[in-house]
């Protein structure tokens, strides 16, 4: 079992010892497998916070010792807050057929709740799954005392032949599940 995680660090190691310019990688987008009926018309989305590590362009994996370390010469091709943010932004509307927004809300009138999450990890772990974790908040608008407040932790496996861009399509898999889960029961 632990042959896939050293395997797939392996992987990325090799990738980015192959020196010369740096490498940059899009999260691709994907759309959620099921449509999720919500209470609220408009939703908007604080700015994800990440953790110090996430924030960073560069792309982070965990070794087997447990170090989290930097993929030398891989990087995000977005800022990741802003990224993160409009992926689970695009996620939850597609998921839910919201009106869904990052802040600032662009829209004259205010949506009827508010989304905000908290990061706590944000990588590729020694595992070989990309790993989402932390907390997120829903406030509303109304007085039927429907603001929560949850946990959640997402690991979706990295394909090992696809490198670094296995785990920026594992990250997009992780982040469209958060949209998901924040839709059924965070926001019903």
């Amino acid at each position: 079992m632990m042959k896939r995680p050293i395997l797939a660090m392996g992987l990325l190691a090799g990738l980015a010892a192959c020196g010369g310019p740096e490498l940059r990688y899009a999260v691709p987008k994907i759309a959620p497998a099921e449509k999720v009926s919500i209470a609220f018309a408009s939703v908007e989305l604080r700015e994800i916070t990440l953790p110090t590590y996430a924030a960073l362009e560069e792309i982070y994996v965990e070794t087997p010792e447990g170090v989290i370390t930097p993929a030398e010469d891989l990087l995000w091709a977005d800022d990741p807050v802003r990224a993160a943010t409009l992926e689970l932004s695009r996620a939850l509307r597609l998921s839910t057929g919201a009106r869904v927004a990052s802040e600032p809300w662009p829209f004259d009138d205010f949506a009827e709740a508010r989304v905000e999450v908290r990061v706590e990890e944000f990588l590729a772990d020694a595992q070989g799954r990309f790993k989402v974790a932390g907390q997120y908040f829903v406030a509303t608008r109304d007085a039927l005392g429907r603001d929560r407040a949850e946990t959640f932790e997402i690991a979706v496996p990295i394909p090992q032949a696809e490198g670094a861009s296995g785990v920026a399509a594992a990250r997009a898999m992780a982040m469209t599940q958060l949209a998901q889960i924040i839709a059924k029961t965070g926001l019903r």
